[in-house]
């Protein structure tokens, strides 16, 4: 088949959306699909079955938009009739200005059409300063649903949780498929040594971009707070705007904490040789970076945010903390770093925990979902 994806951002895969929408069209075409690709990425112009659309200019916000590596997609109507000629199936990623576009010419062609649910409202809200404001959440969603997810036939959601959270805001229910954006292959167990200069200090990992509401903040001062903080090394994989702020909270620390973008090789091996993953993230429709670690052996420690679908990885309290109380996260920390049998036995209770997010099996979901819906309007026709 011919399908046509629709990407209002792209870019490059350094977060959750991008790599999932990544990992989906490299799963299709491997499997003998035409995937075409609409996105705002000039650096993918020449790519073959990849239509660029123009970045949509915001004015003073640009910068910021720059600043946090986005690109919005313009509405292009042209390059949207171009990437829908002759498309079998459309999948859309992100419910924004060129998706909305898109749906409503979809819809009026006739094709069958699918969508991801990528975008928490508090994903966007926060960049606005309203990540809290019950009611601005609530109409962002209505407009989501108004705009593109009422056009679509089935819509993708990574997590029951945010399934449930969207149908409960739009007050009705919808077709959809829930499945995991999956874990890839490559996290698995292995033995890898500590460097040489972490020999002696308790590695805490956190992955996650350097913003608001991934609450890197919390992880900080808890370190600040354990008994331990002498030993505990802090690493916070990723990238993002308020790096600059972190490493200034981050000087009370016994040692300064390690903020880096890890290539996939790289991260495997520092999941390998940490001692404890740590996910204080108060938004999150799934947290593929949590699963990740869970497959590679990592105990986690995870906020309890009744905003985060991560906190129901947790198999009991000590897998959780109070969300953004730094106080009891540094006394879960201290308790993992106290009872390394207990660790060791968690970490082996997950060890067939993770096998439900096997990457193969979800992308072979995601086909079933697309080809299905595709099929279906063939019959109905």
């Amino acid at each position: 088949m011919t399908l046509t994806v629709i990407c209002d951002v792209l870019g490059k895969e350094n977060n959750g959306t991008t790599i999932a929408a990544m990992n989906l069209i490299r799963s299709m075409r491997a499997k003998g699909h035409t995937v075409r690709v609409v996105c705002p990425d000039e650096f993918r112009r020449g790519e073959k079955d990849y239509y660029i659309v123009p970045t949509l200019n915001l004015g003073p916000l640009n910068g910021y938009l720059k600043k946090n590596g986005v690109l919005l997609a313009k509405r292009d109507k042209a390059t949207l009739l171009k990437a829908l000629e002759g498309a079998d199936a459309v999948h859309v990623i992100t419910p924004f200005l060129l998706t909305a576009q898109a749906v409503k010419l979809i819809h009026s062609m006739g094709i069958p059409l699918t969508a991801g649910f990528h975008c928490q409202a508090e994903n966007f809200t926060n960049h606005i300063f309203l990540m809290n404001a019950r009611g601005a959440n609530k109409l962002l969603y209505r407009i989501f649903d108004r705009h593109v997810y009422r056009y679509v036939d089935c819509i993708h959601y990574p997590t029951q949780f945010i399934c449930s959270v969207f149908e409960s805001e739009v007050r009705h229910p919808t077709n959809h498929r829930v499945i995991s954006n999956g874990v890839n292959r490559a996290f698995v167990p292995r033995k890898v040594e500590k460097p040489e200069e972490l020999k002696d200090r308790f590695v805490i990992l956190f992955t996650g971009r350097y913003s608001r509401e991934k609450s890197h903040s919390v992880l900080i001062e808890a370190a600040n707070l354990s008994r331990y903080r002498d030993r505990i090394q802090l690493v916070f994989a990723g990238c993002g705007p308020l790096e600059e702020k972190l490493r200034k909270q981050s000087r009370k620390l016994a040692h300064e904490p390690i903020f880096k973008f890890f290539t996939r090789e790289e991260m495997t091996n520092v999941l390998n040789y940490a001692d404890l993953y740590v996910h204080p993230a108060e938004i999150e429709i799934e947290a593929i970076a949590c699963l990740e670690a869970i497959s590679c052996g990592l105990v986690p420690v995870i906020s309890n945010s009744s905003r985060s679908a991560t906190r129901y990885f947790a198999q009991s309290d000590r897998n959780l903390f109070k969300c953004n109380d730094p106080a009891d996260l540094a006394e879960k920390i201290d308790w993992w770093i106290e009872h390394p049998r207990e660790k060791e036995s968690c970490s082996m209770s997950y060890k067939g925990y993770s096998e439900q997010f096997n990457f193969d099996h979800c992308m072979d979901e995601m086909e079933k979902m697309i080809v299905g819906n595709w099929e279906a309007h063939r019959e109905a026709r």
